[in-house]
């Protein structure tokens, strides 16, 4: 996450995945064109109500589906001569040591060490191989289509965080490493104010309920709530190009790094002084967020405490402690005075301010690694994600363990969750942003090649449920929002 001076942050390192080692199986070519030909002839003589198309499909992935569990088969038997062949040799190693007999325990002691870890590595190799099975399934069947709209080009910085407007003028909020926060016209994508109050890295934007203010978090240790006014341009048409597919693989090159001056960003106006600051951290304020009504807000720190504040005195309410170490993000509930906050320490926490004289916590394990971010859905859920590659689903009511866990190949950051459609959107370490359903299962990826999508880490992400353009926004460390607009087929997102 930023740092307090604003510049020299580079994104975290991603580890290699881990490569399965399948056994190479030979088989003739004879033999198994006649297999497939004869269930082809039987399964073509049976009736059937399925298109073509899609019985040919789903003949290919039953083929398939044997080849896997065919080649784990034999594999499985190889395993096993390999048991046996290691107990044989334990036995005559156990007669011949120091001439004297190994005991009866000693030996199936051994034995039983060696077939364990034969037994797993048959078992990742079973879970490589479904895994690419289900895999094939859904690149069959999930067609949602995710197309890059527009880019918001002008910060200096890589950008940390994201957010639309909740009222009209809808506009698109960004803040960055460069000092400074950006609002921007959706529609156009060119700069309509920008905001240079804070003398740090601003780390997070949030704007308020029912005013055109807004409020924003800073690395000079403080959180600044200040009021615009902006008019927006006269939109353009805007060219349907571009158009991929969200689970479509597409290789990768590097662009030239964006020019800060990009967009005329330099001739937008400019709010110097804040309206109200909010000073009581010691450390870096890294989020912040306003509580349901704009009344209040809450400020997440690196000095471990969380600060709930008075708008209108500027006050400080209360002070959250019990986070171990550095807090990472802030979240406020939508419709009820709930707050979670989440660290470095692998927890997230739950702040209840619904009884004005008492206000209770509880606390939410189950991640490894840093909790990068928690955020409230309608209803009684939170979803967290954290740098142990891991987004999990929890029910406010039972917070032993977590409803759904999805599981990724790299750190997830700030992610965010649509309110209507109910999906998640991870934005990742890897460049990539992926999208979920609460149930756990992935319906798309957006597009990234060499003419779209981030360069380099992606920071944040923030649903517009009433933009019929944008309605998914993305950030990142290659100083550029991305809008995006997302259509997902009501039959995927079924349970």
């Amino acid at each position: 996450m930023p740092v307090e001076s604003g510049s020299g942050a580079t994104a975290r390192q991603v580890k290699q995945k881990r490569k399965a080692h399948p056994i190479s199986i030979r088989r003739t070519n004879s033999s198994e064109q006649e297999r497939v030909t004869s269930q082809r002839e039987m399964l073509e003589g049976q009736d059937s109500k399925l298109p073509p198309t899609i019985r040919q499909t789903l003949l290919e992935l039953f083929g398939q589906i044997e080849r896997e569990f065919e080649n784990l088969y034999i594999e499985n038997i190889e395993l096993r001569r390999e048991i046996e062949t290691l107990n044989d040799r334990l036995t005559a190693e156990g007669q011949t040591v120091d001439g004297g007999d190994l005991s009866k325990g000693q030996l199936k002691a051994k034995a039983s060490h060696s077939t364990s870890q034969l037994s797993q590595k048959l078992k990742t190799t079973y879970k490589a191989s479904t895994s690419k099975i289900v895999s094939s399934f859904k690149t069959t069947t999930s067609r949602a289509v995710c197309q890059l709209v527009k880019e918001y080009i002008g910060h200096r910085d890589g950008i940390w965080d994201v957010s639309v407007a909740r009222l009209q003028p809808v506009v698109l909020g960004t803040a960055s490493a460069d000092h400074t926060a950006m609002l921007w016209s959706i529609e156009t994508g060119k700069c309509l104010l920008k905001y240079v109050g804070h003398a740090g890295s601003v780390n997070s934007i949030k704007f308020h309920p029912s005013e055109q203010v807004a409020l924003t978090a800073s690395g000079d240790q403080t959180a600044h709530i200040w009021r615009y006014i902006v008019q927006l341009p006269t939109p353009q048409p805007v060219i349907d190009t571009n158009q991929m597919s969200g689970e479509e693989e597409v290789d990768f090159s590097d662009k030239d790094e964006t020019d800060g001056d990009a967009e005329g960003s330099n001739e937008s106006p400019t709010i110097r002084v804040p309206s109200t600051t909010l000073k009581s951290h010691q450390g870096v304020v890294i989020a912040a967020d306003w509580l349901v009504g704009g009344k209040q807000v809450v400020t997440a720190s690196w000095d471990r405490t969380a600060n709930l504040y008075d708008v209108e005195t500027s006050e400080l309410v209360h002070s959250l402690t019990g986070h171990d170490q550095e807090l990472t993000h802030c979240c406020t509930h939508p419709t009820q005075r709930l707050v979670v906050t989440s660290s470095r320490d692998t927890t997230f926490r739950l702040w209840d301010f619904r009884d004005p004289a008492i206000h209770s916590v509880n606390v939410f394990q189950g991640h490894t690694e840093t909790v990068t971010s928690a955020v409230f859905t309608v209803g009684d859920n939170v979803v967290s994600g954290s740098d142990d590659r891991t987004v999990k689903v929890w029910d406010l009511k039972n917070m032993r363990s977590p409803i759904a866990t999805i599981r990724t190949d790299s750190a997830v950051n700030r992610i965010s969750v649509s309110v209507s459609q109910r999906i998640i959107a991870l934005p990742h370490d890897n460049r990539q942003v992926r999208l979920f359903d609460m149930s756990g299962v992935r319906l798309a990826r957006l597009p990234r090649s060499n003419r779209q999508g981030h360069r380099r880490m992606v920071c944040c992400t923030a649903w517009s449920e009433d933009n019929p353009i944008c309605n998914l926004f993305s950030c990142g460390f290659d100083r550029q929002a991305i809008g995006w607009n997302i259509n997902i087929p009501a039959l995927l997102q079924e349970k």
